[in-house]
């Protein structure tokens, strides 16, 4: 058996190349708690690559499942064998003359592959050359499909820069002159070798399996699959259609390029006698519409490495049957911020791992919240899981960039949609006030609309990284930082002579900002400059049956005045059964000039 690899990239045309046999380690998983692994019935499975279908490439026994004892102690050493999740799946193939392949391609949509992230038409290794200038070239160029013969059949269009050989100078006069733009040409091939760095020499390794050196694969992120032609020795390649298509579909010798419509996995390991009678008759209506009438039925196996499923497919293997499996969590930078259950924290390293894995290159840290925040300056205690374990990381919101240290100040990714939508409240005459700002999301988003922005927060952590934060969006001009108490806050910034009339005021503080707005009572009775009535948006959570009269009765009880309006807006469900709301509304005159009031 002789067989010829083609290596599948997903939303691009597939890159032929030729490719030994890949070895595969004799561990299945380190640390599988229930792997699938066999070969299914199609018809048992739903439509579809699943790691549930297909088989290995090699016979590999599965380990015991480790108990959650074991699990839990040796979560530090956990590895994911990625080996493991590679599945071959036997398929077939029309092989046909390239300038019908997109027109067959349509004609046969329903009878085709159509997997996710798969192309239905794939390259054949060499064909892209007719026979007879093959025997033009070297000898070792002929056989050697990866190397040279790739080389030169790239090099027909002008595409071989790369390969390791120069362009002609036609066609390299004919690129620089398509890649001219405003800056010159792009590109340049001497200025290539002096501003770019050297690139680095790929580094040999040992293989553990023949004891020699190989050149070390890493699967880039796009190489997904692998396709290889099965092919039988000498005049039994493939299957002939000539007997039930016409002695003109009889199977000859190639010449020029053909590609492959991947078919049905239905059709797989069947032969032409088996195929519907809408394929013949669709390939017997094309078969005098090219400068080829021969159509042959090849036998494929069809690679999907590691690389292609989905972090759900491979969590619903590695984990327990009948377990959630964790799909959703925060992102903030270069950090993944999950909120693992309790069942999964045995299985923690491995989530994050394949999180990490499938999350890369944007997602450089995973780390789970390990309790629930109960300390005035809203800091989480987090765990790190995997990748590297710096906290500190720069988010881009708005079109504006915020360092966050999540390891000593508070940040949601999850309140993005609700800062714009406040933001859109404001107009460029507005004085905010910011009194717990944080690292200054509100605030400095604010800044660059609003007049004027006078931002408040208890932690000096937070404080530091406003101040920061400030500077590098060029706003600290706009924006006046204060480190001090909610409430003292309140009193001393409405009480100051100097500072601007306040129009808006934002206190999100969920947990705890109902209970400031008592600060309020009497504020204006030590500042008769401020005329304008502010409007006020406080944020807090509910777990009542109804969250949005409870805390609307919450704001009415602050302030000790009932005769106001108050517009109420659920803003997410933060857990099941627990809102989180927003309250806005203008302070009402009787509490802003309240008698009762009195500074601290």
């Amino acid at each position: 058996m002789a067989s010829k690899s083609i290596l599948l990239r997903p939303h691009s045309l597939p890159i032929t190349f030729l490719s030994p046999r890949l070895p595969f380690p004799k561990s299945l998983l380190s640390t599988t708690p229930s792997a699938v692994v066999g070969n299914l019935s199609f018809s048992t499975l739903p439509y579809g690559p699943s790691l549930h279908k297909g088989h290995l490439p090699n016979p590999l026994k599965l380990p015991n499942p480790p108990s959650v004892q074991d699990t839990t102690t040796n979560n530090n050493v956990m590895s994911l064998d990625e080996d493991a999740f590679t599945r071959v799946f036997d398929i077939s193939a029309l092989r046909v003359p390239s300038d019908l392949c997109f027109t067959l391609e349509n004609r046969l949509r329903g009878h085709l592959l159509n997997w996710p992230r798969i192309k239905n038409i794939a390259r054949v290794p060499g064909d892209e050359i007719d026979n007879q200038f093959k025997t033009l070239l070297p000898k070792s160029d002929v056989n050697d499909e990866s190397g040279t013969l790739v080389a030169f059949n790239r090099r027909i269009y002008g595409k071989d820069e790369g390969d390791g050989q120069l362009l002609s100078p036609v066609l390299y006069r004919d690129k620089l002159a398509r890649a001219f733009n405003s800056k010159g040409y792009v590109k340049f091939r001497n200025l290539a070798k002096i501003s770019r760095p050297k690139k680095k020499k790929k580094k040999a390794e040992v293989d553990s399996y023949n004891g020699n050196k190989r050149e070390k694969r890493e699967a880039g992120r796009n190489e997904t699959a692998l396709l290889v032609v099965v092919t039988e020795e000498e005049d039994s390649e493939g299957e002939d259609l000539g007997s039930l298509l016409g002695e003109e579909f009889k199977v000859k010798k190639w010449r020029g390029p053909t590609r492959l419509l991947l078919l049905d996995e239905r059709y797989a390991n069947k032969g032409t006698r088996e195929l519907p009678e809408s394929i013949k008759a669709v390939l017997e209506e094309h078969g005098g519409q090219s400068t080829m009438s021969e159509f042959e039925l090849v036998k494929c196996k069809l690679t999907l490495f590691y690389n292609y499923w989905q972090q759900n497919e491979i969590l619903e293997v590695l984990l327990p049957k009948g377990m959630i499996i964790p799909s959703a969590f925060e992102t903030v930078g270069h950090i993944a911020h999950l909120n693992l259950r309790d069942e999964h924290l045995p299985h923690k390293n491995l989530i994050a791992k394949v999180v990490l894995d499938k999350s890369k290159p944007k997602i450089q840290t995973v780390v789970n919240k390990i309790d629930a925040i109960h300390n005035d300056y809203r800091t989480m205690q987090l765990e790190v899981l995997a990748g590297n374990r710096s906290l500190v990381t720069t988010v881009v919101e708005n079109g504006l960039r915020f360092q966050v240290d999540l390891a000593a100040v508070y940040w949601n990714s999850r309140l993005a949609t609700e800062r714009q939508r406040l933001l859109s409240c404001f107009t460029r005459d507005d004085v905010v006030c910011d009194v717990f700002a944080g690292v200054g999301p509100i605030a400095i988003s604010a800044a660059k609309k609003v007049k004027h922005v006078y931002a408040n927060d208890l932690n000096p952590c937070a404080v530091d990284y406003l101040e920061r934060n400030c500077i590098l969006n060029k706003l600290e001009r706009k924006i006046e930082v204060f480190n001090m108490d909610g409430r003292r806050f309140i009193e001393t910034i409405f009480a100051s002579q100097t500072a601007q009339s306040i129009t808006q005021v934002v206190m999100n503080l969920p947990n705890d900002a109902a209970e400031f707005l008592d600060a309020f009572r009497g504020i204006f009775t030590r500042n008769h400059r401020q005329r304008t009535l502010p409007r006020i948006y406080v944020y807090g959570f509910s777990k009542a049956q109804d969250p949005e009269f409870d805390f609307h009765e919450r704001v009415r009880i602050a302030l000790s005045e009932v005769a106001f309006e108050v517009e109420m807006r659920k803003v997410r469900l933060v857990a099941p059964g627990k809102w989180m709301l927003c309250a806005s509304f203008i302070l009402p005159e009787s509490v802003a000039y309240a008698k009762t009031g009195s500074l601290l």
